[in-house]
């Protein structure tokens, strides 16, 4: 059983069962994370890990965080294996969310506004509270930024965006220049706590106060790269405008500590800029051109807009044939994106694949793929809990409120899905990029009524929102079809 060392360490620390344990959607790590309701209706996170020394210091470093004031979430206990923790319920609202709005538009308000700056001015306290060995030393992989982790960094790029864009280019030459940039970022003197994954999406709001999470990657390194990561994040969509106005929350709040002129800090920032951007061109090159996530593959242009400004600011000048070829990367970049507007046509028009989606009671036949291909998925949704076995939902069907809030507390189907959703996303993808005009998923349980339902009408959901792709749903057995 999956929670069974969650549930023993709850045991041993609060000498009680809990009442119940409820898995929350995934992140981007292999952690699961499972909300626990004690009695009374109190709740604590339970954290399942798959590397102990992570997890170990995820755990040590919130407790010298907390010793110093700063606003983690408290943990309560890790298990001998280091693979389970509990920790403080900050709840489900991140900062990522709260402004997602605004990030979509482009447009941020003054609340948002507001809580940007405000996160921005608390990053300092992280970066100089936490600068000593004793915290350095409960990091993990790395107590500090060197040239290993900068190479790393600088070489993922290289294997992962830049070979697999099919551009040529000479390997010593450029890695001449890596030299000099690594060169150059070691010997920046402003140096404290990099928490380095500092992102909105690792910003929980709690009563309208921010929580920091996700520090466990954290290491010893220079105070710039933190606010490129957060100021130039490919989703965030700040103006220069913006960025300005947080730089400036930034640097106020950092007087408490070390004053930068204005023009030096940003001097040396737009080096930070550089070196993050390409390490994120790596991460979309994997995540996107290898392993076809369409979420990655969309960020790619945007991070290619960040490499241009910083062609055209003169930041690359430095480091000669990096920069030709980041010019070769901007322009094939736009030139890949012509040709996609083409295909999907310049007027704006959904892809040409069509999508059918199928609920249906196993009892009454599979459907036939009636577009003539023949072929598609037929998932078995028997495997979950069936709300059918129980009076008080016989009666609903799967995009009934009360079935929906059973399966979700249960959790199966939502497991179930994340799977079934890897293997759409990549078929999707796949069938738009070759041009394909139809494709057909088909979930079936013992009535038709309550698992097929809700996992068709999520699938449904979820593609047309990730690939704009247009969609028949049938829920066969309840006589209900849509179209999105």
């Amino acid at each position: 059983m999956e929670t069974q060392g969650l549930i023993e360490l709850y045991q041993n620390t609060f000498g009680k069962t809990p009442v119940k344990l409820d898995k929350l959607p995934g992140a981007g790590s292999n952690r699961c994370y499972y909300r626990i309701t004690e009695e009374g209706g109190k709740t604590m996170i339970g954290v399942i890990g798959t590397s102990a020394e992570e997890n170990r210091a995820f755990y040590n470093l919130a407790l010298s965080m907390a010793a110093r004031h700063l606003p983690v979430p408290a943990v309560y206990a890790i298990d001998e294996s280091g693979l389970c923790i509990l920790q403080e319920d900050l709840g489900d609202r991140s900062l990522y969310g709260f402004i997602n709005d605004d990030r979509a538009n482009g447009e941020y308000g003054e609340m948002a506004q507001v809580m940007l700056q405000l996160v921005m001015s608390e990053l300092p306290a992280f970066q100089f509270k936490c600068a000593n060995d004793y915290i350095y030393n409960q990091c993990y992989p790395t107590r500090e930024m060197d040239r290993t982790s900068v190479m790393f960094d600088l070489n993922y790029f290289k294997y992962c965006y830049l070979k697999l864009s099919g551009l040529e280019f000479n390997e010593l030459s450029l890695e001449a220049d890596f030299v000099h940039l690594a060169d150059d970022i070691l010997s920046v003197e402003e140096q404290g706590f990099m928490y380095r994954d500092f992102q909105a999406r690792n910003v929980m709001l709690k009563e309208g106060r921010p929580y920091y999470i996700d520090f466990q990657g954290g290491r010893k390194g220079p105070i710039y790269y933190d606010v490129a990561s957060f100021l130039w994040q490919a989703s965030a969509n700040y103006s220069p405008a913006l960025r300005s106005k947080l730089i400036d929350a930034y640097l106020e709040s950092l007087r408490r500590y070390v004053d930068i002129p204005r023009e030096t800090f940003e001097k040396l920032l737009s080096m930070f800029v550089l070196f993050r951007t390409l390490q994120v061109l790596g991460a979309y090159g994997y995540r996107g051109l290898w392993e076809r996530k369409q979420y990655f593959i969309q960020s790619i242009p945007v991070a290619l807009r960040n490499l241009n400004e910083l062609i055209e600011k003169g930041t690359v000048d430095a480091y000669p044939y990096l920069k030709s070829i980041a010019h070769q990367l901007v322009e094939l970049g736009s030139k890949q994106n012509q040709q996609l507007a083409h295909s999907t046509s310049v007027s704006g028009e959904k892809p040409s694949l069509h999508v059918t989606i199928y609920s249906f009671s196993y009892k009454k036949g599979i459907p036939a793929d009636e577009s003539g291909n023949g072929g598609g998925y037929v998932f078995d949704c028997r495997s979950s809990n069936n709300p059918g076995r129980y009076d008080e939902y016989k009666q609903l069907t799967g995009l009934d409120k009360p079935v929906i809030d059973f399966l979700e507390k249960d959790g199966e189907i939502l497991t179930f899905l994340e799977s079934v959703y890897k293997l759409a996303d990549f078929h999707v993808q796949r069938y738009i990029n070759r041009g394909f005009t139809h494709l057909q998923f088909a979930f079936g349980c013992t009535g038709g009524q309550h698992r097929s339902v809700y996992s068709a009408q999520h699938l449904a959901e979820h593609l047309h929102q990730k690939f704009g792709v247009s969609i028949s749903l049938h829920h066969r057995e309840q006589n209900i079809h849509q179209s999105f």
